[in-house]
C-alpha cells in the first residue's frame, strides 16, 4: 500500500477517536451538574413528624395520620417532634387543637394529650356537645367499644294501655355517634405486645349535637338505652348512597382539600329519624304488635267491641230522639227498633245485613194482604 494512504488512514482514525472522546466528556460534564443539583435539593436534616392527611380540629391522632419525614436542618423548629427524641406511642390518642394541613409539621402546641386541661373540649367538633350515658356489659357491647369508634343508640321500652296489656318495643333512635371516652378514659390501653385490652365500663361519653343531647336525656327516662357498634365500612357505604341520591352536593369547582372536608364532615355527621324498630309481635307470635288502646284492647291491638243493647222506640215517640251515632232502624208493624252499631264500615254493613234479614222474614206477612 502507498505510504501516503497509510498516513491518511491513521490520521483519520486519530481524528475520529479524538472526536468521540470529546463528545463523551461534553455529555458527562452536562449530566454532572444535574446530579449535583438533585443532591443539593434532597433534605439532609433530621426526620420531623408531619401530617399524612388534613387533620381538622378534634381529630384523634392515630398511627396512619402522621409519619416522620426528612426536613432541612435550617428549617427545624424547637416545637417540632424529632425522630428519636419524641415518643410516638405517647402521641397516639392525642387530639388536634389547631387544624393541620397535609404535609405540615406537627407542633407540640397543636396537640392536647389525654388528661390535659381542655382535652375533651378540643376533641369536640364545632357546634357539638358531649353527653354521658350509663351502660353495662350487656348494653355496651361487652366492653368492645373504644374511643374513636362509631355506635348507634337503641331504646327499649314497654308501652302499657288502660287494659293492662303492654307492648314491648325497641327502636334505633340515633345513628353514627362518635365515642369520645369510656368511663373516664379517653385512650385505648394496650399490652406490651401491642394487643388492645378489653375491659368493662359503666359510662360512655358520646359526641352529639345540642338537639340530640336533648333527645338522649329524654330517652334515658323512657326506657333502657343500648349501644350497637357500627362497622368501619358503614360510613363509606352510606356516603356513597348519599352522593348518588343528591343529599350531599360537592361543587364542581371545589378543590381537593374542600372536597375532602365536605365528605369528611358528612361521614362524621350523626343521624336521627327514619330508623328501624321492632315490636314484641315481630319477635314472638304471643306478643302484641300494636299499641294498646286507651279503652282496653284485644291481644292483636284492635279496640275491644262494646256491646250495646238495642233501643226500643215506642209508638208516638220519634226515633230521632235517640242518642246520635251509627245505628240501624228495624220497623215491625208499628214498632221501630234502633240498634246502635260499632264505628267502622265492616260493622255497619254487618248490622245492615242483619236488619235486612229481619225485614225479609216480616215482609211476606205484610205483602200477603195486598193480594
Amino acid at each position: 500500500m502507498d505510504k501516503k494512504k497509510v498516513i491518511l488512514l491513521v490520521g483519520a482514525l486519530i481524528v475520529a477517536i479524538g472526536t468521540a472522546l470529546l463528545a463523551r466528556s461534553m455529555f458527562a460534564g452536562a449530566a454532572a451538574p444535574d446530579a449535583e443539583a438533585a443532591a443539593e435539593v434532597e433534605p439532609t436534616g433530621p426526620k420531623v413528624l408531619v401530617a399524612k392527611r388534613g387533620l381538622p380540629v378534634g381529630t384523634i391522632v392515630t398511627a396512619d395520620a402522621v409519619a416522620y419525614q426528612l426536613w432541612p436542618q435550617e428549617l427545624v423548629q424547637d416545637a417540632y417532634f424529632i425522630d428519636g427524641e419524641a415518643d410516638m406511642d405517647a402521641l397516639l390518642g392525642t387530639v388536634v387543637r389547631h387544624p393541620i394541613t397535609a404535609g405540615e409539621p406537627v407542633t407540640q402546641g397543636s396537640l392536647v394529650a389525654p388528661g390535659d386541661r381542655g382535652f375533651l373540649a378540643a376533641a369536640l367538633g364545632p357546634g357539638m356537645r358531649a353527653v354521658t350515658v350509663p351502660v353495662s356489659a350487656r348494653t355496651g357491647v361487652g366492653g368492645f367499644v373504644f374511643p374513636g369508634d362509631r355506635v348507634d343508640m337503641v331504646l327499649t321500652q314497654r308501652v302499657t294501655g288502660d287494659g293492662g296489656e303492654a307492648l314491648q318495643a325497641s327502636e334505633t333512635i340515633l345513628t353514627n355517634l362518635r365515642v369520645l371516652a369510656t368511663d373516664q378514659s379517653t385512650e385505648t390501653t394496650t399490652t406490651e405486645d401491642g394487643r388492645t385490652v378489653v375491659r368493662g365500663f359503666r359510662t360512655v361519653t358520646l359526641e352529639v349535637t345540642p338537639r340530640l343531647a336533648e333527645k338522649i336525656a329524654v330517652a334515658q327516662t323512657i326506657g333502657t338505652i343500648s349501644l350497637s357498634l357500627r362497622s368501619i365500612a358503614d360510613n363509606q357505604a352510606e356516603l356513597e348512597r348519599a352522593l348518588a341520591s343528591g343529599d350531599i352536593a360537592v361543587p364542581d369547582d371545589a378543590t381537593p382539600e374542600e372536597e375532602e372536608r365536605i365528605l369528611r364532615a358528612a361521614m362524621s355527621r350523626p343521624g336521627e329519624g327514619g330508623t328501624t324498630f321492632q315490636t314484641g309481635g315481630d319477635v314472638s307470635r304471643f306478643q302484641r304488635s300494636s299499641v294498646p288502646s286507651q279503652g282496653g284492647a284485644d291481644r292483636g291491638g284492635a279496640p275491644a267491641a262494646v256491646a250495646q243493647a238495642p233501643v226500643q222506640v215506642t209508638p208516638g215517640i220519634s226515633a230521632n230522639a235517640t242518642p246520635s251515632g251509627p245505628s240501624v232502624r228495624v220497623t215491625r208493624g208499628k214498632a221501630t227498633t234502633v240498634t246502635p252499631v260499632d264505628r267502622g264500615a265492616g260493622a255497619l254493613l254487618d248490622r245492615q245485613a242483619s236488619a235486612m234479614g229481619e225485614g225479609a222474614r216480616v215482609a211476606p206477612v205484610g205483602m200477603s194482604t195486598l193480594r
